[in-house]
């Protein structure tokens, strides 16, 4: 009977697992729907394909093994459709496509074209997937007609717009809306709308240009919202209280906006909140006390704003806290262990810029382990931060400007060799680093107190910055090194330093480099030929040293050079004309060197110069008059950019991958450093040369030159009639030449002029009236024996006055104008009251007045019509 049961039980196995084999292979053997396969056949033929994605749409294959294309198996009718990087023409045939559901267009390029309104027809949509795909125009209002769909993006289409929302209103059933970077023209309403959506639970309207949040309408409609995006837009109100009123609110950003006045304490409510952006608004006031409530919290971006006051204690309970930014804000007080007490889970800590003080024990042990840790600009010091050793899987350490006075315990390098930037500059750190090996990608050691010879570095490195110490020894050594020969560096200053020795041929290896600072060391020799092997370099600092010999010319294979610094050296020889051809220079700086001969006029060529500074060398001849041609000095251009960040490396590590350019230049009289603010400099610098000649007229049409120095050379001639159409002069030094002539009428337009030296010349006549040339002291005009007017102490004779009439011109000629109509005026107001006066306040002769004017009318009357008559009868007798 046993036997019977199994045998029964194992028949009855065979039959089902035969029955639903059958059942599986019918079903699977239903194909594509031949209606629905020639619907996609025809819409392929209006798209491009650049990147064949749709190649396996073939007519000898069924549409079920086509790529992007899904359907229903039982029926066979095609649901899902998501075609990809195409372009070309949306066709209409897929409104044959009754059943399909799901349509998804992501990252295609339909050049500009509207979205089709047919799309609107389309019934069975829940997913729509238009994001990226260059469609401009309006948002089509039929598209409010698919009352099915739970899924829309429109994101990233820059020249789609809305001109109202009301079309949206039939959107039921919306789960996910994404308009982000697309514009509104009417705000109107947007708000309303979208928090009638009962089921809407992600939101993210980013970059739409809106200003309003129209709090009054309140967030506590948005029943169901777990995530809102309202970032990159014109808000300039303080946050709405009721956006705290959402209770499923999971991610709320506001980053990029104008907001104002202080987060509110309510922000506590948002009790399921995982993600706050803040970042980029003007908030102020203290961090919230009630911040302590959000225990779900993982990412705080609080950065970029104006809030003060102390960092409340309550922040430490927050335990699953991952990332925390507060960067750039007014923050005060002390950060100690309480502030991090359960934060375990704390990967990234950023509190630079600010003014904080991390004061924990030197024993203490972390409950975290941070992966970036940036806390420059904060008080740290003056001893080491012990704990940092604690910290296993750091990725970025930045700690400039954070007052460390001490040695780099023994631990320290090696501690550092996995990590990828370090930041320690513009502190007091000390140690001898010449047996030490850097391994990180970015390092900024840069004004500390390291000394020893140059450190090795590994195959990691690309930028390192060690300016501003005291490492010595031949630069050889450093460049040399067998070791350092395999580098990939890509930026290397270790000016101002104590470096000797000649610049190397093996120099040759450095392949990679695009920016080497050599500048204000003791380094000797030539400027060797293999420098032109360097054909990735984009700036060259080797100023302030002893280099001699003249410009190797190699250095035109470095066509990249957008910057060149040689200065303060004793190089010799002619400026090459080949410099010309490096058409991509933005800045040559050859000041203080011993070069002779003429500018070569191939320098005109370098239609992208803002500075050329050639001051005090031994150059003669004429000024060229082809400057003029140098475009970026007569047009409006970004000018140089002196900030570079480590190429992709950037991101969250940007607190520690940026290097800038710096340069000395003497823009008023005095030498200043420009870093950042070198790309708004605009300057031509040839003094103290041996130049003859005029100033060339042609030098007017640098219409957008800042700072002008020709002095103390042997200039002979006039001040350029057109100077003042030079709108953007701040600086003009002539002095110590011979020009000669009246200062021209024209200068005194300048109004952004701060300095100005025409002392110790032979110009004459009067200093021109005006708003700006007698704002500067009587030194500005000093040396001119023939010179007279307000600031000297020489006055005009009227000689002088006369025979300067032209040069002040219209000034003059004005000047009379005026006071012949003054004069005018003041004596017809003299005569009008002594009449009418007169006549106001005394009733008795205000009659007579009266009374003697209707007399002469009376009288006038009857002579006129004596006169008349005794004419007519003249007439009449002459005519009989």
């Amino acid at each position: 009977m046993g036997t019977s049961f199994v045998a029964h039980v194992f028949f009855l196995l065979w039959f089902f697992a035969t029955t639903f084999s059958f059942f599986f292979k019918a079903e699977s053997s239903v194909t594509c729907n031949e209606k629905d396969k020639q619907a996609l056949l025809n819409f392929k033929q209006g798209l491009s394909d650049p990147y064949g994605v749709l190649s396996s749409w073939s007519d000898q294959e069924d549409c079920s093994r086509w790529d992007g294309v899904v359907y229903d198996n039982k029926t066979g009718r095609v649901t899902e459709l998501s075609v990809y990087w195409v372009g070309g023409e949306i066709s209409g045939s897929l409104l044959q496509l009754e059943h399909l559901n799901y349509l998804d267009f992501l990252e295609s390029d339909f050049n500009g074209t509207a979205i089709p309104t047919f799309l609107g027809s389309m019934a069975s949509l829940t997913y729509l997937d238009l994001g990226n795909s260059n469609f401009s125009g309006r948002i089509p209002h039929q598209l409010g007609n698919l009352s099915n769909l739970r899924y829309l993006d429109l994101s990233g289409n820059d020249y789609l717009y809305a001109d109202n929302f009301h079309w949206m209103s039939n959107l039921s059933s919306i789960q996910y809306l994404d308009l982000s970077r697309t514009k509104h023209q009417s705000e109107v309403g947007w708000f309303q709308i979208m928090s009638t959506f009962p089921s809407l639970s992600t939101l993210i309207v980013s970059d739409c240009e809106l200003v309003n949040l129209n709090s009054s309408l309140g967030f506590g409609n948005f029943t169901s919202l777990q995530y809102l995006d309202l970032s990159d837009n014109l808000f300039s109100h303080e946050i709405p209280l009721s956006i705290f009123n959402s209770p499923k609110l999971e991610s709320l950003d506001l980053n990029s906006n104008k907001l104002i006045g202080k987060i509110p304490e309510s922000l506590g409510q948002l009790k399921q909140l995982t993600y706050l952006y803040l970042t980029h608004n003007s908030l102020s006031g203290p961090i919230p006390s009630s911040i302590g409530n959000l225990s779900y919290l993982k990412d705080l971006d609080l950065s970029d704003n104006q809030l003060n006051g102390t960092i409340p204690k309550t922040l430490g309970l927050l335990s699953n806290l991952e990332n925390l930014s507060i960067r750039n804000n007014f923050l005060t007080g002390t950060v100690d262990e309480e502030h991090f007490s359960k934060l375990s889970k704390l990967e990234t800590l950023g509190i630079s810029h600010t003014h904080l003080f991390f004061n924990v024990k030197s024993n203490w042990v972390p409950p975290f382990q941070l992966k970036s840790i940036t806390m420059s600009s904060c008080k740290i010091g003056p001893n080491f931060p012990t704990w940092l050793q604690t910290q296993r899987y750091v990725l970025e350490l930045g700690l400039s400007k954070s007052e460390i006075a001490d040695k780099a315990p023994s631990w320290f390098w090696n501690w550092t060799s996995n990590i990828m930037f370090i930041n320690l500059s513009d502190n007091q750190i000390e140690g001898d680093v010449s047996e030490i090996v850097l391994y990180s990608r970015v390092i900024n050691l840069r004004s500390n107190h390291f000394k020893g010879q140059m450190p090795q570095l590994s195959t990691n490195v690309a930028w390192l910055n060690i300016a501003n110490n005291s490492i010595s020894g031949p630069i050889s050594s450093f460049m040399c090194q067998k070791m350092n020969r395999k580098n990939i560096l890509m930026v290397l200053d270790v000016s101002n330093n104590l470096l000797t020795g000649a610049i190397p041929h093996c120099l040759k290896y450095w392949q990679s480099l695009t920016h080497l600072n050599l500048g204000s060391n003791d380094i000797s020799g030539r400027i060797p030929y293999s420098m032109g092997s360097l054909v990735a370099l984009q700036s060259l600092h080797v100023q302030h040293n002893r280099i001699s010999g003249d410009i190797p010319s190699s250095l035109k294979k470095c066509s990249n050079l957008r910057l060149i610094d040689i200065g303060e050296n004793p190089l010799s020889g002619a400026i090459p004309p080949w410099i010309g051809e490096m058409t991509n220079l933005t800045i040559l700086r050859l000041r203080s060197n011993g070069f002779k001969g003429q500018i070569p006029l191939q320098i005109c060529q370098l239609s992208s110069l803002i500075v050329l500074d050639l001051a005090n060398n031994s150059l003669s001849g004429h000024i060229p008059n082809c400057l003029k041609n140098i475009d970026a000095m007569t047009i409006s251009s970004p000018g140089f950019e002196a900030q570079y960040t480590s190429d992709h490396l950037s991101g969250m590590f940007l607190d520690s991958s940026i290097y800038f350019e710096n340069l000395m230049l003497v823009p008023k009289g005095v030498e200043l450093e420009y870093e950042e603010n070198l790309r708004f400099v605009k300057m031509i610098d040839l003094s103290s040369n041996n130049l003859s000649g005029s100033i060339p007229s042609e030098i007017s049409v640098l219409s957008e030159l800042c700072f002008l120095n020709l002095s103390q050379n042997q200039l002979i001639g006039k001040i350029p009639e057109k100077i003042g159409i030079m709108k953007k002069l701040e600086s003009i030094d002539l002095s110590q030449n011979h020009l000669s002539g009246e200062i021209p009428s024209s200068l005194s337009s300048l109004t952004f002029l701060s300095h100005l030296n025409l002392s110790y010349n032979n110009l004459s006549g009067k200093i021109p009236l005006g708003t700006q040339l007698q704002t500067f002291d009587a030194l500005s005009y000093i040396g001119n024996t023939q010179l007279c007017g307000y600031p000297l102490p020489r006055n005009c004779t009227i000689g002088e006055e006369s025979q300067n009439r032209t040069s002040i011109g219209k000034i003059e000629e004005d000047s009379d104008n005026s006071n012949f109509y003054i004069g005018m005026g003041v004596g017809f107001a003299v005569g009008f009251w002594a009449v009418c006066g007169v006549l106001f306040f005394n009733r008795t002769w205000r009659h007579a007045y009266f009374r003697f004017f209707d007399d002469m009318k009376d009288w006038v009357y009857v002579t006129t019509v004596l006169n008349v008559n005794w004419l007519l009868e003249k007439l009449r007798s002459c005519h009989l």
